[in-house]
């Protein structure tokens, strides 16, 4: 089940976030550099957990790009909002039925697999950023590909995603991930 994938995942992106010192670098992830993502990641977490819970999702107020999220202690915000994350998604029932992530209604796995693919994916692009390297389980990795290859034309359309990259025939789960959704393995600074 995806929801045991979780904890690991998340640990390995707080090691790495915890790492991160360059605010300025640029990430794999397209339009941001590294503080973008991190203000990415503290701006869309509360609207996760909300979806998670079943909750009305917090007030977009200025929006992601005008939000400035990203203070002298994003480091301890990012912890927690990770760990209310990983104990909301913990639990088998926030994968089942159906939820709403703001308007849009959609299957709660749907939403689970996000999160996971926000650890995986995102801290990779933090790694990548940083100088680090990440290891993630392979089944983390399979599950984030398999998420990314079922959404992946929808993710594409909204600009989630960037353009499939191809990857290598025997590349690692982690690569194929990363090509789904619109990643380079092989991008560096």
């Amino acid at each position: 089940m995806t929801a045991e994938l979780l904890r690991p995942a998340a640990a390995e992106f707080l090691r790495v976030a915890d790492a991160v010192a360059d605010l300025s670098a640029p990430t794999p992830c397209a339009g941001y550099d590294v503080r973008g993502l991190l203000n990415h990641l503290l701006y869309w977490g509360p609207w996760l957990v909300a979806a998670g819970r079943r909750e009305d999702p917090p007030s977009p107020g200025a929006g992601e790009a005008e939000s400035a999220l990203v203070t002298q202690d994003w480091r301890a915000a990012l912890e927690k909002q990770t760990e209310t994350l990983v104990d909301v998604f913990g639990a088998s029932s926030a994968w089942d039925g159906m939820t709403a992530l703001g308007t849009a209604r959609m299957p709660s796995a749907v939403v689970g697999d996000m999160v996971l693919g926000e650890f995986v994916l995102h801290g990779w692009d933090l790694a990548r950023a940083s100088g680090q390297e990440v290891a993630y389980a392979p089944e983390a990795a399979t599950a984030v590909y398999e998420s990314a290859m079922a959404m992946g034309e929808q993710a594409r359309s909204m600009g989630v995603y960037g353009p499939l990259v191809e990857v290598a025939a025997g590349a690692s789960a982690l690569e194929r991930a990363l090509g789904a959704s619109g990643r380079d393995p092989g991008w560096t600074r």
